[in-house]
């Protein structure tokens, strides 16, 4: 065996040196490339197709009888200093829940909405404007379950204290409104369907598949807001607060691509 000493040098053949410039270039190409194939793919999927690619839009809407009432109820008081005015909203804003819980309200019905508090000015030419007093304003909103109950409860809030009423405003519960929402995605795939046998009659080919479907976006116009009608029984007798809940439409939008050929 042959040792080398540490003064000894023993010299290796050389290498050919290799640039790693061209390479490096080619990985980032190579990189970039697939990068870009890849957002290609997540925002245009390639369908491949031998026919014509038909993209429609359908509209459909469902219409329902509203089983629930949404109404904004509260009480509005005011007074010389800020304290009596919150002190004196409290105290009747207390009625008015026990008088909405009475009625049969759950808790999970009833949310504050808003609680203010605002100085009441008075005006003079010439002069800064001076505090009159303070006005307390507290709100809920509450969902009434029954709409045969909705007049019923508005006058009860009313009797017990309640000087500013908003709504109703009728609508579905979840379960109803997801049932109403599927049956007009059903009627505008229909729609969708019959536009491109249509178009396909008419280029002389048929209908092979549909490529893909995406919701346009679905809505509910709110109803317009109802008037609060006041009927007397008999003369003498306490009004009757009447209300109609009508018929609410939810409508769907679907676009859909269809593919045609021989």
């Amino acid at each position: 065996m042959t040792r080398l000493s540490s003064s000894s040098s023993v010299r290796l053949p050389s290498l050919p040196r290799l640039s790693l410039r061209p390479l490096a270039l080619a990985a980032v190409l190579a990189f970039g490339a697939a990068t870009a194939m890849s957002a290609s793919a997540q925002t245009a999927p390639y369908v491949a197709t031998d026919g014509t690619l038909l993209s429609v839009s359908a509209e459909s809407t469902a219409k329902r009888t509203p089983n629930i009432a949404n109404v904004s109820t509260g009480v509005v008081t005011q007074a010389a200093d800020a304290n009596a005015a919150m002190r004196a909203n409290a105290e009747q804003m207390a009625k008015v829940v026990a008088a909405i819980k009475a009625a049969g309200i759950a808790e999970r019905d009833i949310q504050t909405s808003g609680i203010n508090l605002n100085p009441q000015y008075r005006y003079q030419e010439n002069q800064p404007p001076q505090i009159t007093g303070y006005q307390a304003n507290n709100n809920v909103n509450i969902v009434i379950r029954d709409i045969s109950k909705v007049g019923k409860i508005l006058d009860s809030l009313v009797a017990t204290g309640a000087n500013q009423i908003n709504g109703p405003t009728f609508d579905l519960d979840d379960k109803d409104k997801d049932a109403a929402f599927d049956e007009a995605r059903r009627g505008a795939i229909e729609k969708a369907r019959a536009r491109a046998e249509m178009y396909a009659k008419t280029l002389g080919v048929k209908v092979r598949r549909i490529v893909s479907v995406s919701e346009g976006g679905r809505f509910a116009p709110p109803m317009p807001m109802p008037m609060m009608a006041m009927r007397m029984e008999k003369a003498g007798a306490a009004a009757d607060t009447s209300v109609s809940p009508g018929e609410n439409s939810l409508s769907m939008n679907l676009d859909v691509v269809f593919e045609l050929g021989k």
